[in-house]
């Protein structure tokens, strides 16, 4: 499907909210339901926007379902799995709301926090991003850490700053988001684009609540796969690392150097298998390490150059018009 911006009508919502949806079939009604119940105190008109991300459990049919039975539903099929940062850029560009906000569909980003960003945008805020308390943060120990760390290493590496315990939970105004759907491509980190493109943006906390039903879909895996595209999306540093690597190592092989000739000079020398073994050991390990960085941004090169669409959205369902508080009650 085409990253075109969907054409405003005179009808168009206000507020839009995008949620991808993996294997999520238990958490669909709660959602709309906690959304709903939030959204009908606010004034703007909305919609809900819910992208199935080729998920294999009755997700799709629970997003027909309760499009039917709540008028400011509606669903987006996609052909397969395409990742959750794909599954948000096809909502995001389906959406037509003036304030468009992201969130997780397992109730782990509280929908009560909605009317806070909602206010921070009605008061210039282009860009309203969320962080995670610390003290009430349920994740574990270890993705704690790991988030911390990959968040520091990112801010040195790109010279973006990503803050602490923030997350895809976030209020983007159509203007930004009409700049952020231009340049987005495959395996795009929406994250670091939008901290990238510096538009007035403010910062709303929030506790992180516990997930309503199912697993994380998030392993180790897909972490460091993530991990790896953000770096890679925003920096050259680890290419240009190769030459610091090059220019110490090649320092720690002449003082090899001069440690061999002087006890080669005073008749000292004995076999030098090991240190020999160990500094080629040494050497060959950091040229395939580079190599490795090489064949990432190779890797990263070959898929753009096939230009394959980053989604396909297969279905849709819930009719494209504004729902305001009276019409988004639940239909029985």
């Amino acid at each position: 499907m085409s990253l075109e911006m969907q054409p405003m009508d005179s009808q168009h919502p206000t507020v839009s909210i995008v949620c991808p949806c993996h294997n999520e079939e238990d958490n669909i009604e709660p959602l709309v339901k906690r959304l709903q119940k939030t959204l009908d105190n606010c004034p703007e008109l909305y919609e809900i926007i819910l992208v199935d991300d080729g998920s294999a459990d009755a997700t799709w049919r629970v997003i027909e379902d309760v499009s039917c039975r709540y008028p400011s539903v509606r669903g987006l099929r996609l052909s397969r799995n395409f990742g959750h940062q794909n599954a948000l850029l096809a909502g995001l560009s389906g959406a037509r709301g003036q304030a468009i906000i992201s969130m997780d569909s397992d109730l782990q980003h509280p929908p009560e926090v909605i009317p806070e960003l909602l206010d921070e945008w009605r008061n210039g805020a282009q860009i309203v991003v969320t962080t995670r308390e610390p003290d009430n943060d349920s994740a574990s120990f270890f993705k704690r850490k790991s988030s911390s760390l990959f968040y520091r290493i990112f801010t040195v590496l790109a010279g973006i700053e990503i803050r602490k315990g923030s997350s895809d939970f976030r209020l983007i105004d159509r203007e930004a988001l009409a700049i952020l759907i231009k340049f987005a491509g495959k395996d795009q980190f929406l994250r670091g684009s939008v901290e990238w493109m510096g538009y007035r943006s403010s910062v709303v906390p929030y506790v992180v609540e516990s997930r309503n039903a199912g697993r994380t879909k998030y392993n180790f895996r897909r972490m460091i796969r993530f991990a790896a595209t953000a770096v890679t999306s925003f920096s050259n540093r680890p290419l240009r690392a190769g030459i610091w690597l090059g220019v110490i190592v090649g320092f720690l092989a002449l003082l090899e150097l001069f440690y061999v000739l002087t006890v080669a000079l005073s008749g000292k020398s004995v076999p030098g298998w090991a240190s020999t073994v160990g500094v080629m050991s040494f050497l060959f390990a950091i040229l395939f390490i580079m190599v490795g960085i090489i064949g990432v941004y190779i890797s990263r090169i070959h898929s753009l150059l096939q230009d394959r669409p980053t989604y396909i959205v297969t279905e849709s369902v819930g009719l494209p018009q504004a729902t305001n508080h009276q019409a988004a009650k639940r239909v029985e």
